[in-house]
Formats: C-alpha cells, structure tokens, sequence
C-alpha cells in the first residue's frame, strides 16, 4: 500500500459534527464509507455493513423495523444510497420456519427478495441473514488483514481469547449462508458481553447500539489486533530472505518484456488484461524462502481466492542470474502443468450438480527478485485481483509469525469457488462489449481526433493508451477520458515518436500498464503549407520525421509486440487525402502522406501471416477540436485558397460533394470499424472520411 495514509496507525474517522444531522440510514452508509476508505480495514469490494431501522410502512402507515444492509456487489468506500437493500425484520424472522437443513441452504436465498421493504431493487447478499439474526442495531462484517491472519491460524480460537481477553467469540470456518447467520445469532445471544465474533479463516463480526459505537469499536478491535501482531511476530518472516531483487529499472523491464509474451499464452480463449506490482509487501514475499510452500497453501479468506484463485503460479526465475529466455523457454511447460494441477482440482472436488470448470490459467503470477503480475478480463479486476493477492500476503506475514498459517481447506475452497450461487451471478454479467480486453495505443492522443478515438474505443470496452509530445494537453485529455471509462481504463505517457529510444518507451509502457498492446492507432500529426520554392530543408524534414520515421518506429515497436503476443491485431493509419491527392503549396505534407498510407500497405503484406490488419483512415479538412488547424496551418490553407481564416470551414464544408463537416467522432467511428472484428477480413485498405473527394476516390 503505497497511500502514505495506509502508513498511519488506525484511527477513528468519525466527526460529530458532519454526523449530527444525519438520519439512520445516513449514518449507515456515512458508516460505510468511512470503513472503506481504509484498505486496512478492508478490501475493495469486501465487507458488508447493516443497520436496524425503524421506519413508515408504506402499506400500512405503522412503523415496521427494517434491516437496510450492503446489497449484493459493490464497495463500502463509494456505496451511495442506492447501494443497501432494504428488508423487513419481521419477514426475515419468519423466514427460520421456512429453513430445512443444510442441504437445502442456497434455497433461502431465493426467499430474500419476498422480505423486500418499499420495492427497493437492490438485491440482498448471501450475508443478509448474519446480519439480520444478530441481535444488535448496528453490525459491520470487515476482512482486516490483521483479522483474517488470527482467523487463518492453526491455533485461532486460542489465540482469539488471547489477544481480545473474552471481548471476541469465535465460530469454525463455514461458507457463508443461512446457517451460519442462525450460529451468529445464538453465540451472540448466548453471550451478550461481546463485541463481536471471529469467523475462522474468514474475517470479523462487530457490532453497537449506534452507528458510531459499531464503527469506533470495528476501529478498535483491528487496530487491536495490528498492535498484536506487530509486537509479537517472528523474525525473520516468511523464513527470510532467500534473494536480493533487482533494481527498480531492472524489475520493471523484465516485467514490460514478459507481459506480453505470458499475456498471449493465456488469451487464446479470451482477452486477458495485466497489472504489475512490486510494492514492499509484494517484493518481501517474492524474495522469501519460505515462497513456495506458503504459495502453495493457498489463500484462505473466500474473498481473496474467488478473485485470485486458491493457488498463484510461482515463476520459474533466478534474480541472482537473471536469465529471460530461460524464463521464458519455462512458461509453456510451467502454465501446462498448473492448467494440469487446476483440472485435477477440479475433478477431485466436484459435484453432481457443479457448473463446468472455467479458465484454468493462474491468475497471479510471483516472480523471485521482481514482483507480482495479474491478470483478467477487465484491467480494473486484474488490479484488484492483485491488491486481494497483497491481503493474503499480509494475512500469511501474519499467521506464520505468530502460529502456522493455514489455508482453507480444498473441498471447501471449491465449493465456494464453484457455488451454484456464484455462478448465477456470473451468468447474470452483461455480455461483453466489443473491444473488451483489448489494448489500444492511440498516438497524437491529445488531440481532437485522438481523444474522439480513444473515447470510441473506451466505449466499446478497449483500454487505452494515449501518448503525445504535449504533456499538459494529455494530462487534460486523461480528465477528460477518465470521466468516461475510469481511470483503471485510460493512461497516458509523454512520448516524441520521431525517437526511437522514445517510442520504445511509450510500448514498454503500455506491457506494465495493461499487458501489451493489440491494436495501434497511429495519429499523430503536424501539417505544412509552403509553395516549393519556399518548402525549406527544415519543413520537409520536419513532415518526413513526424508523419513518416514516427510511423514507421511506433508500428515496428508494436508489430514487435504483437508478434509477441500471437493474438494477431490492427493498425490503423491516421493519414489524409492529401496522401491520395496532391495539393498546390503542401508538397511536403502530401509527400509523407502517400508515404504514410504505402508504409501501411507494406506492413499489411508482412502482417497478414500473423493476423494483423493494418489499414487507412483518411480524413479531410477535420477543423472541429483540432489543434493543427488552430495554428498556422489554417492561415496557410485560407491564403492558399484566397479566402479569410474565419471561412475556413464552410469552405470546405461546400467543396465536398455531401456539403458536409467532418467531424472527429466521423474519424473515430471509422477506426473504431477498422479496429474491430467488424473489418476482421479486411487490411491494406484506405476509407476515406472526406464527405466526398472525387479526386480522393481509391482505385
């Protein structure tokens, strides 16, 4: 946790006078989010809170005790209102006689929507019940890795009466589910002097009499069990240190250069999406001798492993000699037997009535001296896979240094992973969009066109890339983007294409942040007006080296990669009509225009054997958002044409043959069509955008 807050010692948040004018369900979710913000106290997504609530029945006018609760999904730090579902108390209670044993558990899941208070659409959790039959006003379900690593030890019960002296109960691990919310309740009532209760190899049950007591006494008990730890763990952890990492440059390079290569082997069903962490927590585990067996134990919260799965995949590599194409000549081997591993797992657990067996590649990959890589189908859950990943590490520090560690039991691990219930909501997941798990690199990306394809693409589920000279306008840009497809999905780097050094770089960037790159948008551009005798040495050079060597150096980098990958791809030649019609005054211009669109047409040819599609966009007189046109270029094009700057538009707009502006979002639209599978059986073409250039018309 690199958050210098997450450095600090755990502290009550909360503030009286915010809090003062709040009604109950406001102090919940007020509550909520105060908890969340911590990633101490827990995880992203994880937890769930509740609050007892009288409240006007809508039917009847009489007052009616209602549990609002976290609703299915979503994440305590940025739940809104809308978040909790809202059931009724005396319907939930009901519910006991309804209940028929553990077998038939998962079927009162299918009773919660009858208890539902006022139509609200929010589904109820799994955990609903644990909150409802615990006798208290106010309850909060945390997974604090401080928490969790008591839970996971052999030893837990004792060591739960050791370090809270009677203040906690403790329960055996069980899957989450109905029956454990009626032992919640009957310990809870046997004992009503607790504060809480710890679920074995699971995580934390608190509760108060008000929102603010349930959350200071959360507070307390966490901060508790940290100070614990801390003064009573072993050194060295994990066995100590068996090897030095490399450098900083050095970790992340490898990682840059083994991304793409690992990111293809485990694509060929799906997209996957990357993410690279070589925190402190992260870099202790990776360098540690005791790595391996503790890897293999597993993890023991559920939600750790249902994003992780029960086993990381420790990479065959030495920091001492750091050798990549050994490590690399190791994957297939290395990935074939843990698909092995995962298929007997799954074989060796199963039930009659479990779903078929999903993607058994890893999902976390421990590299010695280096770090630790994720990967996914969306980028936002690859980065949390591996934050869940971190918990599980610190729960392992944990455990081991002051008992043994103990991973959840493989029956048990599986019966989660492949519950009914979780399968259902993953059959619920909307389809996905076109270009998900896909990378784009989009050159030129602070400008009008750039964004206009970057926004496109990040609709249509793709991750993004943007890179240009400009770094105020690109940090503005990212703003801009971020507002529409968060900030896990959009990332710039500064970037002067005509280097090559440079445009290594801006590629090396786009492995460690997303995991490679399938598609390229080259757009970046300048433009020049200059009749032939006054084109001097400098203009030419100038269009030659941005428009031609920076085309050629960013799609030689990323032909590299893709090649790399074997996942195939498409480029996408940002270029102009001016590559397929010469105009007076621009020789320079049009010259590395045509260059530009023959360049494509080349790269299409040695492409194709490997599927990737390389193929032109060429726009005309694009004004709207664009910054070649706010500079001299539009004085010189006004001049050349005999017209004033301030007609420059409708200029064009009437030499079309449509009477038509071109706008960005036309641009964008065809290269999102090249880019996709749409044109899947189309390269080495040009679409002209020009709204009609009979000169322009390829043949």
């Amino acid at each position: 946790m690199n958050d210098p807050k997450q450095q600090e010692p755990i502290t009550s948040q909360w503030n009286d006078s915010v809090a003062a004018s709040m009604s109950e369900p406001e102090l919940l979710l007020y509550r909520s989010n105060l908890l969340g913000s911590d990633l101490r106290i827990t995880n992203f997504g994880g937890g769930n809170t509740s609050a007892k609530v009288s409240m006007t029945d809508p039917l009847t006018g009489q007052q009616a005790e209602v549990l609002w609760v976290k609703g299915s999904g979503g994440d305590l730090g940025s739940i809104k209102m809308d978040g909790f579902s809202t059931l009724y108390m005396d319907k939930l209670q009901a519910l006991k006689g309804r209940y028929r044993g553990l077998e038939h558990e998962d079927e009162m899941v299918g009773y919660l929507p009858h208890c539902t208070f006022n139509l609200n659409p929010r589904a109820a959790s799994i955990d609903t019940p644990l909150h409802a039959y615990i006798n208290r006003k106010h309850v909060d379900h945390m997974h604090p890795d401080s928490c969790i690593a008591i839970a996971a030890c052999k030893n837990s019960k004792e060591l739960t009466q050791k370090i809270f002296e009677g203040e906690l109960g403790w329960l055996p691990w069980q899957r989450p589910g109905y029956d454990l919310g009626l032992k919640l309740e009957a310990l809870s009532a046997s004992q009503p002097s607790l504060k809480g209760i710890i679920l074995e190899g699971h995580g934390l049950f608190t509760w108060g009499d008000t929102a603010k007591s349930c959350y200071e006494t959360t507070v307390a008990i966490i901060k508790r069990a940290e100070e614990w730890l801390a003064a009573n763990i072993r050194q060295p952890v994990f066995g100590g240190q068996a090897v030095q990492p490399l450098a900083p440059e050095a970790r992340a390079a490898l990682a840059a250069k083994l991304m793409p290569l690992l990111r293809g082997k485990i694509s060929q069903q799906e997209y996957k999406l990357g993410h690279f962490d070589d925190s402190a927590a992260v870099l202790e585990f990776v360098c540690a001798r005791d790595l391996a067996p503790l890897a293999a134990l597993g993890t023991s919260c559920p939600d750790h492993f249902l994003r992780t799965k029960i086993r990381p995949y420790v990479v065959a590599f030495d920091p001492a000699k750091p050798d990549f194409d050994a490590l690399a000549a190791s994957l297939d081997a290395g990935l074939e037997a843990y698909r092995a591993d995962y298929a007997a797992y799954y074989e060796r657990c199963k039930r009659s009535n479990s779903p078929a067996i999903r993607d058994a590649n890893p999902i976390i990959y421990l590299i010695p001296g280096v770090g630790m890589l994720s990967f996914a189908k969306d980028k936002a859950t690859a980065r949390i896979a591996g934050e869940f990943y971190v918990n599980a590490i610190n729960v392992m520090r944990g455990a081991n240094g002051v008992d043994q560690y103990v991973g959840l039991p493989e029956q048990e691990a599986f019966d989660i992973e492949y519950w009914l219930l979780e399968e259902a909501k993953l059959q619920r997941m909307p389809k996905p969009k076109s270009l998900a798990g896909r990378i784009a690199l989009v050159t030129g990306g602070a400008g009008g066109i750039g964004q206009a394809v970057a926004r496109q693409m990040l609709q249509e589920g793709a991750c993004v890339l943007l890179t240009d000279i400009d770094g105020e306008a690109l940090e503005e840009a990212k703003k801009s983007l971020a507002k529409v497809a968060g900030k896990d999905n959009v990332a710039t780097i500064v970037g002067n294409i005509t280097s090559e050094q440079a445009v290594e770089g801006v590629l090396e960037e786009a492995a460690l942040r997303f995991g490679g790159v399938d598609l390229l948008v080259s757009n970046a551009g300048i433009a020049s007006s200059a009749p032939l005798e006054e084109t001097t040495l400098e203009i030419w050079n100038r269009n030659q080296d941005i428009l031609v060597t920076g085309y050629f150096l960013v799609s030689r980098a990323a032909f590299r990669m893709m090649k790399t990958q074997k996942l195939g791809g498409s480029m996408v030649f940002v270029a102009s009509k001016n590559g397929l019609v010469a105009s007076s005054g621009a020789s320079a211009y049009c010259t590395a225009k045509a260059a530009e669109i023959h360049l494509a047409r080349c790269i299409a040819l040695e492409g194709a054997p490997l599927g990737i599609r390389v193929n032109v966009v060429n726009p005309d007189a694009v004004i709207k958002g664009s910054r070649i046109w706010d500079g001299k270029w539009k004085e010189e094009r006004a001049a050349s044409n005999k017209i004033g700057a301030d007609d420059i538009e409708e200029f064009y707009r009437q030499r079309s043959m449509l009477k038509l502006s071109v706008l960005p979002e036309d641009i964008a639209e065809a290269v999102y069509f090249l880019s996709s599978d749409k044109a899947g059986k189309s390269t080495g073409n040009v679409l002209n955008v020009d709204a009609g250039n009979a000169g322009a018309f390829t043949r």
